[in-house]
């Protein structure tokens, strides 16, 4: 099986891109964030002759989540469950699909509205460790992916590109992280690959491509059957390096 998760930055302007990208891949499941469109709206049609079914929660010019899959699949929650939040962002979807719990999240950035922003990117962090938590005790196969925007180490980013008080690198950020990894989750590329400075994000100011100024904040995370399973971890970079890409890459992993 193979499952890839790509913060897109706006399907409208990228869509081409992904068509392309999935007639090379062929994934079985392609996780996108970031979509920037209303449900109604997403691109179904081009996906669908290619054979894939899409799972979409969307939202007017900001955030969005869709899973295209090529295997059947029941949606269960289109908001992360948990969370308090009475008008909640389109940055959660979780199906069902050859027997796996799939959630494909799109994590606050922290950085943007001041205690109240950093706190909501810590609540969301807090409902995602208990909804692992709950599954992971019904020994349940599940794996989540996506834009985490955290870099869980130092060797996550190019040292100088983010302050130390950057809400990707706080402490409690990465804090919130591991927790996630004790409860029983396993970091999919750190697995295969512990030490190589390896980038999903590059901003598309100040040179950073070109320099490989990079983050590390795009991550796949298995239940313990999975990581039993993982085969191989790839970023695609080659993506980055198209004309008008996302800041991200795909992240792929085959199990």
């Amino acid at each position: 099986m193979k499952l890839a998760s790509w913060n897109v930055n706006s399907i409208r302007q990228r869509q081409s891109h992904i068509r392309d990208w999935l007639q090379k891949e062929h994934p079985d499941w392609l996780f996108l964030q970031e979509i920037k469109c209303e449900t109604s709206i997403f691109p179904q049609e081009i996906f669908e002759e290619l054979g894939y079914k899409a799972a979409v929660v969307g939202q007017k010019a900001y955030n969005g989540v869709a899973i295209l899959s090529r295997h059947p699949f029941e949606i269960l929650h289109k908001v992360l469950p948990g969370l308090k939040d009475e008008q909640p962002q389109a940055r959660y979807i979780e199906i069902k699909s050859q027997d796996i719990i799939l959630g494909n999240l799109y994590l606050p950035n922290g950085n943007s509205g001041g205690t109240a922003g950093y706190q909501a990117k810590l609540d969301f962090m807090n409902a995602l460790a208990d909804h692992v938590k709950d599954l992971l005790d019904q020994e349940q196969n599940c794996l989540f992916a996506g834009d985490y925007n955290v870099c869980p180490t130092d060797n996550d980013l190019s040292p100088g590109v983010l302050p130390p008080d950057d809400a990707l690198v706080r402490y409690s950020t990465r804090a919130n992280f591991r927790r996630l990894l004790w409860l029983g989750l396993s970091d999919a590329l750190r697995v295969l690959y512990p030490e190589e400075k390896l980038y999903t994000f590059w901003d598309y100011t100040k040179g950073r491509w070109q320099r490989d100024q990079g983050l590390r904040i795009d991550h796949v995370l298995l239940s313990p059957r999975l990581t039993e399973q993982l085969k191989t971890v790839r970023i695609d970079r080659e993506e980055r390096a198209r004309e008008q890409p996302s800041d991200h890459v795909p992240i792929v992993v085959e199990f």
